[in-house]
């Protein structure tokens, strides 16, 4: 009974680490979105597979420093007319945050840097085809089962295809994660992405429940849940969306 109490205890602490964008923990989300409603005729389907692992890095006495890589593996059909269906890589946004170890005086933990754009597509019709680079930052507060806080960078293009739009366009990601002893976790979470260009928001805004187990030696986590566009670009997703999220987690022991 006390080891499955500790073990339980510890799914717990894992499923608070994940709630945190930036705690010292490795992992590996695999991260599947349908999107539908897509194109000028609304016909267009997308499923986008993020695979975005999380990796922190000790870099002093007082500071760490947590990489994100997402890069994308897209499936679409009657996005554009015409164009019928393509599959393959789209581009990767990199991010870099350098993060106090300890919280700040009232509880708060941050981090700052860095993230880059970078065209890695493998069909023009999957990438922008251009480099960016600009600020990312996060802040999050974590009180008994709660966690809330937000995510947000900003993007510009600096090179790439002149024939191409430029890149120009803000993230924001607030988040509310309510954790129980056995490891669920339930959240509430916003992506919105205003693009400067066009000047119009996309705003998918999902209620996801998770829960950590393990699968024989591997401690991993499951999220599943809807998503809705509360706002959408001329062409972009619209409606209803779905969201599943497998995630390997590696404990550092810190």
């Amino acid at each position: 009974m006390a080891s499955s109490a500790k073990a339980q205890q510890s799914n717990e602490e894992l499923a608070k680490q994940l709630a945190n964008p930036i705690s010292s923990l490795i992992s590996v989300p695999f991260q599947l979105n349908w999107d539908q409603n897509i194109g000028a005729a609304d016909a267009g389907e997308r499923l986008t597979l993020n695979v975005q692992p999380v990796i922190p890095f000790d870099i002093s006495d007082d500071w760490n420093l947590i990489t994100r890589t997402i890069l994308p593996v897209v499936s679409q059909d009657d996005i554009f007319p015409g164009a019928g269906s393509q599959f393959g890589l789209g581009d990767t946004v990199q991010s870099l945050w350098f993060s106090p170890k300890a919280p700040t005086s009232n509880g708060w933990i941050w981090g700052a840097g860095p993230a880059f754009l970078l065209p890695t597509a493998t069909d023009e019709l999957l990438g922008t085809d251009k480099w960016g680079v600009g600020p990312t930052g996060v802040a999050l507060k974590q009180q008994g089962p709660f966690t809330f806080g937000g995510l947000a960078n900003h993007i510009w293009s600096v090179a790439g295809d002149s024939d191409r739009a430029d890149v120009n366009s803000t993230f924001l990601q607030p988040f509310f994660t309510y954790t129980t002893p056995s490891a669920w976790s339930f959240t509430a979470v916003a992506e919105a992405t205003y693009d400067w260009e066009s000047e119009q928001w996309s705003v998918p805004v999902g209620l996801i429940t998770g829960k950590v187990f393990r699968l024989g030696s591997q401690t991993v986590q499951f999220n599943f849940g809807p998503r809705y566009y509360v706002e959408h670009t001329d062409g972009g997703p619209e409606g209803l969306g779905l969201r599943a999220v497998f995630i390997l987690l590696f404990p550092t022991g810190h």
